[in-house]
């Protein structure tokens, strides 16, 4: 009980007060001894209702162990005007595309906004000289077909069993029994 209590009285004794930022949250570090080796622990003490939303990316990194020196005020400041200047910008070209927008949208209300589509392939298919689009899908699903045939035709002459020097199991479909391949002796 008395080493919970003087690792209590520790951390409040020992803490150092390193910053506060524009909330008002107040940022803390204490050294402490953990397995024979220095660390430095960092926290903070919210301003009100616990919102970790409100802690400013700066100190968020320092609290991590990305930064090394804690935020300063006039480091925060400078920051803080730099992401106010880009805000307007941003500002200003939403404007200046909307005002762009506007300018393409008045010239164009003659032209009629359509579906634009990919160029037309039966057309072209019925200019090159031969046979129809029909009769040139047959064809390839019967050469297909054919190629299939000519495959099963080799694989039903070629007998696995009359291999020799193979070690592999063999057979596949419906004669394939799980279990059955003993390996050669």
């Amino acid at each position: 009980m008395s080493k919970l209590f003087t690792r209590l009285a520790g951390f409040f004794s020992s803490r150092t007060f390193v910053g506060v930022d524009k909330v008002g949250n107040r940022y803390f570090t204490r050294k402490e001894e953990v397995d024979g080796i220095l660390k430095e622990k960092r926290w903070v003490i919210f301003k009100g209702e616990e919102d970790p939303t409100s802690i400013p990316v700066e100190w968020i990194c320092w609290l991590n162990g990305q930064r090394k020196s804690a935020p300063t005020a006039e480091e925060m400041l400078e920051l803080e005007a730099r992401r106010e200047h880009v805000r307007l910008n941003v500002a200003v070209l939403k404007k200046e595309e909307e005002e762009r927008r506007a300018k393409e949208g008045s010239g164009r209300k003659g032209l009629k906004s359509a579906k634009v589509e990919g160029p037309n392939l039966k057309s072209f298919i019925r200019q090159v000289p031969g046979s129809s689009e029909d009769d040139r899908l047959e064809e390839a699903s019967d050469n297909i077909d054919d190629i299939r045939k000519s495959k099963e035709t080799v694989a039903k002459r070629t007998d696995p069993a009359e291999q020799e020097g193979s070690s592999e199991p063999t057979g596949s479909g419906a004669t394939f029994r799980p279990g059955t391949w003993q390996p050669p002796t």
